[in-house]
């Protein structure tokens, strides 16, 4: 073990026990994420993980494609790869997502006005005691392409 000092907000230094090199070196190497389309085309898995999320885009209508116009500007996209890990470092998955680069708009020109709906915390924590205090089923769900 490497004794690590690190300091708190206070200024006070507080020694910090990490795992040495050697017992993270035993531990099984994953996969790199590959950083453009070219690499992760030339692995069946990220081909894999790249189709499942065109499919579900496409399931979705999240697009319809009509043709564009010269005085418009197109907002590009790129394909973002993360590999997701279970709690034993083992992989449980390999994920793939196609981002719009939105940085390329310009308010006013491009768009009006954007929208996106979150919960505050709060009400998260409202509803779950109230389904706790009346002994309601609380379910979960993840929501793909979200």
């Amino acid at each position: 073990l490497h004794p690590m000092t690190t300091r708190l907000q206070d200024g006070t230094r507080w020694p910090k026990i990490l795992p040495s090199l050697l017992s993270q070196a035993s531990l099984p190497s994953l996969p790199s994420e590959p950083c453009n389309f070219c690499e992760a085309s030339a692995n069946p898995h990220w081909r894999q993980a790249m189709q499942d999320e065109y499919d579900a885009l496409q399931s979705n209508n999240t697009w319809t494609l009509v043709p564009s116009p010269s005085s418009t500007n197109l907002i590009g996209s790129k394909w973002v790869f993360r590999l997701k890990q279970r709690a034993d470092g083992t992989i449980e998955r390999y994920k793939a997502r196609l981002v719009a680069w939105g940085y390329n708009q310009k308010p006013g020109l491009d768009y009006d006005e954007t929208y996106s709906p979150v919960v505050k915390p709060v009400t998260i924590r409202t509803v779950l005691s109230l389904a706790l205090s009346r002994h309601w089923p609380i379910h979960q769900l993840d929501v793909k392409n979200a």
